[in-house]
């Protein structure tokens, strides 16, 4: 055992001997279930600077506030402390004349880290710091371990991100993060309330894994006794509603997808998926470009941005197809390609790798990967996608190898995917059974299979509608500056401590 778990050990047994001592005396702070508040710290303070010269001679501010106590500092008759609550942290003055000899001799022994009610006067002290000069202190919790002193830097981001509770209260800035977090879900959730978009919930326990390349977490319903499948999207039960006539809708919803973390990846997210009905996918490009705006505006101040020392403009976005930025970033026209051989023997002169069987779509793809998508920084639109790996969005009429999808990059990363939604029942039947076979093939014990309830909604009839979903988490990434997903996630999924 090293000092430091020493120094812990010794230090709880302190704290559960103050603990038992209190609750003998009939003063155990775990029985007191409420304490009324008039201000948060920060309202104090702004009250006191607002009244301050206009305050009469003999009158006061009277407060109550209540939070946790990260610093004191006990001088004989009298201590100043510092009290840190929700919104901000203050200063108290305690002094025995004010609070009595008794109350002031069981504040000198609580510790760092309790929770503490707090009336008084707010005044100003000689070095111009504005303060409580308490009249009562209640201990309204116990802290039992002490706060770490340090609990910051690279060394301490996973337990960082594993006491998230004790994150907040070493580090207050933390909680900034999720505060934008929350106003940009209510901006989101204003912008396309206000465009007559509906918010609904749909399933996230699923009958049947589908055949998507994510792989789905599994569970078994015992009453049913059937195995049941967390939801990797909310695409095909929203088209089902466009069906049904609501023609806008979208879902703020948690997402589960059994795959690899990293610092873009979470095994748990949340995603925003919207459809409208009567529009294409260049009507969403336009509302993701409007979006994206508005949120940067009002989130940051400006539509140009910083995102880990790079300059983001989300004020300009670029549009280009696949083929086109393949060829501006590598020069490889897919024009160029008379067949799928042809391609394959372009990629291998490229020294792309790609499957044996691979066609000219499924090259262009890897072609993307390999050439592109580390160049895109600016915001930018890449639409028209091969059909092979877009197999929910419509063909483009005018060539049926590309489909009317566009994803949009930003800083070298995909934030968004959104279509021309394919509503033809019998091409969406073949694409998924296609998609399921070579899922099958690959996998031999897979349970993908195709959602039939789905082309059975198709048949009724999907109107033209445009799609689109991007990630929460990635988003708010972006807008408060933050390098990991586990940053802007309160509770990251993390390996259990053995």
């Amino acid at each position: 055992m090293d000092n430091n778990q020493i120094q812990s050990t010794s230090e709880l047994a302190i704290r559960r001997e103050k603990l038992a001592n209190l609750v003998a005396q009939g003063k155990n702070p775990f029985e007191i279930t409420k304490y009324d508040v008039t201000h948060s710290a920060p309202e104090a303070i702004r009250e006191f600077e607002e009244r301050e010269n206009t305050l009469k001679e003999g009158e006061s501010i009277t407060v109550r506030v209540a939070g946790r106590m990260v610093g004191k500092r006990v001088m004989g008759k009298a201590s100043f402390a510092h009290l840190l609550d929700g919104e901000g942290k203050i200063q108290l003055y305690v002094a025995r004349d004010s609070i009595g000899e008794e109350d002031y001799a069981s504040f000198k022994k609580w510790d760092i880290g309790d929770c503490l009610g707090v009336e008084g006067t707010l005044f100003r002290t000689r070095t111009g710091e504005i303060s409580i000069h308490a009249t009562s202190v209640t201990l309204l919790a116990k802290a039992l371990l002490p706060l770490p002193e340090k609990f910051h830097g690279l060394t301490n981001l996973e337990q960082r991100y594993r006491q998230r509770y004790v994150d907040l209260i070493v580090n207050p800035e933390v909680k900034d993060t999720f505060v934008k977090r929350s106003k940009i879900l209510k901006l989101i959730r204003q912008y396309l309330d206000d465009k007559g978009f509906l918010e609904v919930d749909t399933p996230i326990l699923l009958p049947l894994e589908i055949g998507a390349n994510a792989r789905p977490f599994k569970t078994h319903h015992n009453t049913l006794d059937i195995d049941m499948y967390l939801r990797i999207e909310t695409e095909l039960y929203l088209k089902r509603l466009i069906v049904g006539g609501m023609n806008k809708v979208y879902e703020v919803g948690r997402i589960f997808r059994n795959e690899g973390m990293d610092p873009k990846h979470n095994p748990e997210f949340t995603t925003i998926e919207l459809y409208q009905a009567y529009t294409d996918y260049y009507g969403m490009m336009d509302l993701v470009e409007e979006l994206y705006k508005m949120l940067a505006k009002e989130v940051c101040g400006d539509t140009k941005i910083t995102y880990q020392g790079t300059e983001i403009d989300l004020g300009h976005w670029d549009r280009l197809t696949m083929v086109e930025a393949v060829k501006k970033y590598s020069g490889i026209d897919y024009n160029d390609w008379a067949d799928d051989e042809a391609a394959r023997e372009c990629a291998k002169a490229h020294h792309v790798e790609v499957p044996k069987d691979a066609t000219k779509g499924t090259v262009l793809v890897e072609l993307f990967d390999a050439f592109v998508e580390d160049k895109l920084i600016q915001p930018t639109f890449i639409y028209d996608y091969p059909v092979e790996n877009s197999p929910l969005a419509k063909r483009k009429p005018t060539d049926p190898n590309f489909t009317e999808r566009f994803e949009y990059f930003i800083n070298c990363t995909e934030y968004g995917n959104a279509f021309s939604e394919l509503n033809d029942p019998i091409d969406q039947r073949e694409r998924f059974e296609s998609q399921v076979a070579a899922k099958r093939a690959q996998d031999p014990n897979t349970t993908a299979e195709v959602d039939y309830d789905y082309i059975t909604a198709l048949e009724y009839g999907l109107p033209p509608t445009g799609g689109l979903g991007f990630g929460v988490d990635r988003l708010v990434m972006l807008l408060t500056d933050s390098a990991s997903i586990r940053d802007v996630l309160l509770f990251p999924t993390m390996k259990p401590e053995v």
